[in-house]
């Protein structure tokens, strides 16, 4: 979905597949054909931007096999969909059982991180539409925390620097300039967009910069434009923004509260959790470990990094952070001049939500995915912005 910003410039608006994940470039083709053209057909629409997960094994298929390149673009063109971001942050595995720590891996100190996104950036150059010169992949922040010393950061700081530079000769080659952002998260090494100030302002390089997640960012309880502000005055550039929402516990110290948190504990994915005192950020890996007795303070409220759907806030007496997102959007996208021009919802926890929550067929499903995206719609119109044919 295109949307003109009062100051003429184009805002794409997608939403992300590894809510659908598969690992082969077959998959990924039975994606856009079971999921992403019914969403599409859903919100009435000739083209609908979609935000690609590609595996590791489907983006080395990709980049090694100039037919299945063009095939897939010509798949995307036929079913009406276009891509203009990718994600980039899971390396293999998404779909598996558990995921948890997992994700992490391989980090930017490991050397399968930088060739995985080198293959990405020349993949998405051949796939951006014709009238699309820029394209924006989000990334892992550097590292999960533990484990990751000096040596380690210099090694992230070489293979990003390195891939800085493949870009560079890769928008000389093919005229599209292909930009990487950071995706902050709770528990990395770049928590906070705070977090990634020094590292970026280090590297020094405008093609990588900050993927701004608002899940992420509400569960470290950061005020949008505070941040915002801040990656503003340091010069570090905005490359994309994964429009999501997270779970909110007001009144933690109930039994009540804590019954319908330990709903949401699943094994699949790691939910983070946080809560903001006076004087610190408390927090813990997992919803789990925060329910067990004393691992949090329980005076005031807590976050989860869950992501709950856009539309449909949990029940009472949970909800979601979602009023961060539209502050955030509205930071985003609100002024004179957009600070970024690619959005992407990004609920990629369907499956793992409680039992009675999830979808039991593709066409709820695609039914949840088409509401979030007129939510976000919505927003952006309200914001002034023109959708677009």
């Amino acid at each position: 979905m295109r949307f003109r910003h009062p100051d003429g410039s184009v805002v794409h608006l997608a939403y992300c597949t590894n809510v659908h994940p598969a690992e082969t470039l077959d998959g990924v083709l039975a994606q856009l054909r079971d999921h992403c053209e019914p969403v599409r057909r859903r919100l009435g629409r000739d083209r609908l931007g979609i935000g690609l997960w590609l595996a590791r094994d489907a983006a080395r298929a990709l980049v090694t096999d100039p037919a299945a390149l063009r095939g897939l673009r010509t798949e995307l063109d036929r079913r009406g969909l276009e891509v203009v971001t990718l994600n980039g942050f899971p390396y293999e595995g998404f779909g598996a059982e558990e995921v948890k720590y997992r994700v992490y891996k391989p980090d930017w100190a490991d050397p399968e991180r930088l060739d995985h996104t080198t293959a990405l950036a020349r993949v998405l150059a051949q796939l951006l539409p014709d009238d699309v010169t820029e394209g924006s992949i989000s990334t892992l922040p550097l590292a999960w925390r533990t484990a990751y010393d000096d040596e380690r950061a210099a090694a992230a700081h070489a293979a990003l620097t390195a891939l800085g530079d493949r870009l560079d000769a890769l928008e000389e080659l093919t005229g599209r300039s292909i930009r990487i952002g950071l995706e902050p998260e709770p528990g990395c090494t770049v928590e906070t967009t705070r977090d990634a100030i020094a590292p970026l302002t280090a590297l020094d390089h405008d093609r990588i910069g900050i993927c701004v997640d608002t899940c992420h960012l509400a569960t470290s309880f950061e005020d949008p434009h505070t941040a915002l502000d801040a990656l503003t005055r340091a010069g570090i550039p905005v490359v994309k923004s994964q429009l999501s929402a997270a779970l909110h516990a007001e009144h933690p110290r109930l039994p009540e509260v804590r019954t319908a948190l330990a709903v949401f504990d699943e094994p699949r994915f790691l939910h983070q959790t946080r809560t903001r005192t006076s004087t610190a950020l408390h927090g813990t890996d997992d919803l789990g470990q925060a329910l067990a007795d004393g691992a949090l303070p329980t005076g005031t409220p807590w976050r989860a990094h869950f992501h709950v759907p856009l539309h449909a806030a949990p029940a009472a007496p949970l909800t979601s952070t979602l009023p961060v997102l539209h502050a955030a959007l509205t930071g985003l996208v609100g002024g004179p001049h957009p600070l970024t021009r690619h959005l992407e919802v990004e609920t990629y926890t369907w499956q793992a939500l409680p039992p009675e929550l999830r979808p039991r067929a593709r066409a709820q499903l695609a039914d949840g995915i088409a509401a979030e995206l007129t939510l976000a719609r919505d927003l952006l119109t309200d914001l002034g912005l023109k959708e677009l044919p």
